[in-house]
């Protein structure tokens, strides 16, 4: 109880931003050499629906698209599980089912007004067998974002020289 009462301690690299945070960021963002924005939205949004998403939220005055996917989770190996457990344990337990892959595509102009960063983020949710949200996870899968900005910069490019 003595011990309740005595002074908080901050560690002194609470507020230091680690390097996979640094690192992450820089592969969740591309900085693209045109200034309009409009166009890299739309680009965006035709290349999300190319992937199979689903245009949940838009705002093209704030420069956000967000959008879904829904596919199964279920695993073999969870099945077999739960199927073990039932018939050892009597056990009812409660595996993947559901997953949704959401994904946020932010943009905003350069200090020079002459280019536009573009910030991708991937999340994964995953709802069991009783509906219940099991895992909500980031997903930080390099070739996932090189991916992404690689369909991305060649959808722009081909947009500038305006081919359809």
């Amino acid at each position: 109880m003595l011990l309740g009462c005595g002074p908080t301690v901050v560690p002194a690299d609470a507020l230091v931003m680690k390097e996979p945070t640094t690192e992450t960021r820089a592969r969740q963002s591309r900085r693209y050499s045109t200034a309009d924005e409009k166009a890299v939205l739309i680009a965006s949004n035709q290349l999300l629906q190319d992937l199979g998403y689903v245009l949940e939220q838009s705002n093209m005055n704030a420069g956000l698209l967000v959008a879904s996917k829904n596919r199964t989770a279920v695993d073999g190996g969870q099945v077999a599980g739960k199927v073990f457990a039932a018939i050892v344990l009597g056990a009812d337990v409660a595996i993947d089912a559901e997953q949704k892959f959401r994904v946020s595509v932010v943009t905003s102009p350069s200090g020079d007004a002459k280019s536009i960063t573009v910030r991708v983020t991937f999340q994964r949710l995953v709802w069991d067998d009783e509906g219940d949200l099991s895992k909500v996870e980031r997903l930080d899968t390099p070739a996932l974002y090189t991916e992404f900005f690689d369909k991305l910069s060649k959808s722009l490019f081909l947009e500038a020289q305006e081919v359809g």
